[in-house]
C-alpha cells in the first residue's frame, strides 16, 4: 500500500474530468483496508472511497485522500435446493461478476448486465435496470466501520434500500468501507422480459424461450446501442433518476401528453422515464461547448473531449430547467457530485 501525491483522477472517472487528488492510494487486499483504517488516516483527513468512477462527477480538485478499492475474489459459500450464495470482493468489476453468474447458470443478475462499476459500489447505489435491482439478489455485506475498525455485517433490512439509494448514501455515508457482498442467486431462473425493449431484442434473434444468457446478451445489445463507449466518449452513465410522481399528477400529465410512458408502482405512484422527458424537450444530441446530451440516449450527459465540470453542470442544470418548464417535473441526479 503506497500513498501517492497529486494524482490526476482523469483516468479514474468515466466522464473524464481532469482534477487532482492531493493524495491517492490503491487498496488490493482487505488487510490493506484494515491497515489504512487502523492508521487513522481516514479519521484525520477528507476522504472518498472510489470504485471505478462510473457514477461520479468531480467538480474540483480533491483536497484529501482518494481510496481506490481494487480487491478481487468471488466464491460460492453455501447453497440449498433453490439458491446459491456467492461472496464477492468489493473491487470486483460488476460485469465480470455477471459473466461469472451466467457461465455458472446462477440466475438473478442477468437483467443488470453491462452496468458499469464495482461490486462494492452496487449496494451503495442499489443499482438497477430493466425491471431488476441489486436488492432483489442481495443477501448481506461486510463493511469495516471507520471509527472502530470493526467488521460489521449488514443484512438487507439493515441497508434500507430504496430506488437508487441505501443507508450508505445517507445516514452512514463515509462511516464504513464495504469489503465484500454476498448475493442470493437462483438455481431456477425467474425470467423478466416486461421492462424496456427486451422482448423486441429477443424477437430480432428469433428467441422465444430465453434463458439467462439470452436475456443478458439482449440487454448488452440494447445498452451498447444506446450508451456511449466510455473509452471513446466520456460519460457517467444515466445522469438522472427516473422521477416518481403521484397518481393525481400523473393523470394530469397523461391528459396533456397521452404518449408519456410510465410504470405503475405501489401506493398509487408512477415512475416516469427521465430520458423520454428530456428527449421531448428537443435537447437530445445537443452540444454546449465540450459537453452535451448523447445522441442515442437523452439520459446521458457526455464529455466530447476536454469538458470541465462547469460545462457538465451547465448542461445538467439546463436539462433540469427545461424539463421542469415543459412538464413541471423536477429531475434529480443519479450521479454523485463531489
Amino acid at each position: 500500500m503506497r500513498i501517492q501525491k497529486n494524482i490526476s483522477l482523469k483516468k479514474y472517472n468515466t466522464i473524464r474530468i481532469d482534477v487532482i487528488a492531493k493524495e491517492f492510494v490503491k487498496i488490493n487486499t482487505d488487510e490493506e483496508i484494515q491497515s489504512l483504517i487502523s492508521s487513522r488516516i481516514l479519521k484525520n483527513k477528507k476522504f472518498f472511497i472510489l470504485g471505478d468512477g462510473s457514477n461520479i462527477l468531480f467538480t474540483k480538485n480533491f483536497d484529501g485522500i482518494i481510496v481506490k478499492i481494487n480487491t478481487k475474489g468471488k466464491r460460492v459459500i453455501k447453497e440449498n435446493s433453490e439458491h446459491i450464495f456467492v461472496k464477492v470482493s468489493a473491487g470486483e468489476d460488476w460485469q465480470n461478476f455477471v459473466d461469472y453468474c451466467i457461465e455458472n447458470n446462477f440466475a438473478g443478475v442477468e437483467n443488470l448486465s453491462l452496468i458499469p462499476g464495482t461490486v462494492g459500489a452496487a449496494p451503495v447505489q442499489n443499482i438497477g435496470a430493466y425491471g431488476a435491482e441489486l436488492k432483489d439478489v442481495f443477501y448481506e455485506l461486510q463493511a469495516i466501520e471507520i471509527e472502530s475498525g470493526k467488521i460489521i455485517k449488514f443484512t438487507k433490512s439493515n441497508c434500507e434500500f430504496s430506488y437508487r439509494n441505501s443507508i450508505f448514501k445517507n445516514r452512514l455515508r463515509n462511516k464504513y468501507v464495504i469489503i465484500s457482498v454476498v448475493f442470493k442467486l437462483h438455481k431456477h431462473p425467474k425470467i423478466k422480459l416486461e421492462y424496456g425493449n427486451i422482448k423486441q431484442e429477443l424477437e430480432k434473434s428469433g428467441i422465444i424461450n430465453p434463458g439467462i444468457i439470452e436475456i443478458s446478451n439482449a440487454i448488452c445489445n440494447i445498452r451498447r446501442n444506446k450508451l456511449p463507449d466510455v473509452e471513446k466518449i466520456g460519460s457517467a452513465g444515466s445522469f438522472f433518476k427516473n422521477p416518481v410522481v403521484d397518481e393525481e399528477f400523473f393523470i394530469k400529465l397523461k391528459n396533456k401528453f397521452p404518449e408519456i410512458p410510465a410504470y405503475e408502482l405501489p401506493d398509487s405512484k408512477y415512475k416516469l422515464a427521465a430520458g423520454w422527458l428530456i428527449e421531448k424537450t428537443g435537447l437530445k444530441g445537443k452540444t454546449f461547448g465540450n459537453a452535451g446530451i448523447y445522441k442515442d440516449q437523452a439520459l446521458v450527459i457526455v464529455n466530447h473531449g476536454g469538458a470541465s465540470s462547469e460545462e457538465i453542470i451547465y448542461v445538467m442544470e439546463k436539462i433540469q430547467k427545461i424539463v421542469f418548464e415543459k412538464f413541471r417535473v423536477k429531475l434529480q441526479t443519479e450521479v454523485n457530485i463531489i
